[in-house]
């Protein structure tokens, strides 16, 4: 459904998934948030918007690069040196993990997201080896341009599920809490 979707109708649904996230989350200054730069080819949630605000209001950016096969958290301001890996996704040219494990929030990457939180991403399982060293204190955050609808079934034993999903209509609780 995703690819089917305009450049337009990308930027729209992002602005408005953008505006559920800042209108539902308390994000405050020296917070430190984990998040994905977005694959334009893929159509993916633009998170242009969301790194802007956060540079704009003192939030402290980390940004995933994969390193031994493992995403580890670079450190991410206006200087950071970028570069285009071999998947075609811009990431941090240093290799140094900041070490950081008590996000505030991890925005993360989906295709889909089902309504018990189960994220469905491109399958290497990344994020969820990532999720398993972190702290339980962070909130996960998918950011996806589709409500759920159908359960995902073929759960590995290794699957994080997400606490919240934003939507263009919706902010959904996956643990009772907002």
């Amino acid at each position: 459904m995703r690819k089917t979707l305009s450049d337009d109708e990308v930027l729209s649904f992002s602005e408005k998934i953008f505006r559920n996230f800042v209108d539902n989350f308390e994000i405050e200054p020296l917070q430190k948030i984990h998040i994905f730069i977005s694959i334009a080819k893929f159509k993916e949630v633009q998170t242009e918007l969301f790194i802007s605000h956060f540079l704009k209001n003192g939030i402290q950016i980390y940004l995933p690069k994969i390193v031994n096969d493992e995403i580890i958290a670079v450190a991410f301001d206006e200087n950071t040196e970028m570069e285009v890996n071999s998947w075609g996704i811009a990431e941090p040219v240093s290799d140094e993990d900041a070490g950081v494990r008590d996000f505030d929030y991890i925005i993360t990457p989906l295709l889909y997201c089902d309504p018990h939180g189960n994220r469905v991403g491109f399958g290497k399982g990344y994020y969820d080896g990532f999720f398993a060293k972190i702290s339980g204190e962070c909130k996960k955050v998918g950011v996806g341009f589709y409500s759920p609808n159908e359960v995902v079934e073929d759960l590995n034993p290794h699957d994080i599920p997400l606490d919240y999903l934003v939507t263009p209509a919706e902010v959904l609780s996956f643990n009772g809490l907002l």
